[in-house]
């Protein structure tokens, strides 16, 4: 997704050494090791084991490419240990879920096919989207699909789900989505559960915590003129990529207005562009893209601030 334009915004170059802290489908994956050459590298993560398994056996004899099985909160572990002594020309996070882990109904991420209710991106760690129905609260319930799904009716909606529980535990997706649709008799386009599955499959895989992490392990590891690229899917996590792009663009608020800055004041990168989106013809291919958003920052030279 938005390919082209994650390409023009790293912009790449030959002999470089770039991170893909999303692998996924390794769409740009591939493009990053088209545009690196012979010399150049790729370290690719993703915290979901089949999309791991998958990019290995698909790039087994390409030994420029390393994929390692973890989280972007962990990229600065990942780089220090994989990376070697080349420097990091730029990062790219992709967020939200894969299209693979949406299509196939035993992830337990959409509310349109009937699975096991995980959402877990990470099968094999932390708690299911089903444990976590079963054991919150209404209260812990109302609050996880208000903030992030930011869902007007997240109180029916717990309330709903804490009386469904009391007969039978809700293990399924098709089985919380006719709850969900029950409590939430309104129409805006959107199936019902929308808000709901994205606030319990963010809370499950501490969506926001990874990206607050992954944004400053990225600016840790990039090397001056090096380049970071985020593409966010809903206002909670662009309004965090753009929160974290101001600070780092922008003078220490303590020292703003004065006539001499300190050093470790002033800004420490620079915004790359303006936030670009998908195209109406990958839209048209990929109506999913609808929502993504790109914003990139490049990291400024001791010299050059």
């Amino acid at each position: 997704m938005l390919v082209e334009e994650v390409l023009d915004v790293l912009a790449p170059i030959s002999g470089g050494f770039y991170v893909d802290g999303t692998f996924g489908r390794g769409g740009h994956t591939e493009r990053l090791l088209q545009a690196v050459g012979p010399t150049g590298r790729v370290l690719a993560l993703d915290r979901d084991p089949v999309a791991v398994a998958a990019g290995r056996a698909r790039y087994a004899h390409d030994s420029r490419l390393q994929i390692v099985h973890a989280d972007f909160a962990s990229l600065a572990a990942v780089v220090r240990e994989c990376g070697g002594e080349r420097a990091v020309a730029g990062v790219l996070l992709d967020l939200g879920v894969s299209s693979p882990q949406l299509d196939v109904a035993e992830r337990g991420f959409s509310f349109q096919k009937d699975g096991p209710l995980d959402m877990r991106m990470d099968p094999t760690r932390g708690e299911s989207a089903a444990e976590f129905v079963a054991r919150a609260d209404e209260r812990e319930l109302r609050t996880v699909i208000a903030e992030l799904g930011e869902e007007r009716f997240a109180g029916r909606i717990a309330r709903a789900i804490v009386a469904a529980r009391a007969d039978e535990p809700i293990t399924r997706t098709a089985q919380l989505a006719e709850i969900v649709r029950r409590a939430v008799r309104t129409h805006d386009g959107k199936h019902p559960a929308t808000r709901a599955f994205q606030a319990l499959r963010m809370y499950v895989n501490d969506e926001l915590g990874q990206l607050r992490a992954g944004l400053e392990a990225a600016f840790d590891v990039l090397a001056p003129g090096g380049r970071l690229a985020v593409i966010s899917f809903h206002s909670l996590e662009d309004r965090m990529v753009k929160r974290f792009i101001r600070s780092k663009t922008s003078v220490d608020p303590v020292f703003a207005g004065l006539p001499v800055i300190p050093p470790a004041a002033r800004p420490t990168m620079r915004e790359v562009g303006r936030k670009r989106r998908a195209s109406a013809a990958e839209i048209e291919r990929n109506p999913r893209a609808r929502s993504a958003v790109l914003r990139c920052a490049e990291r400024l030279s001791e010299a050059s601030r």
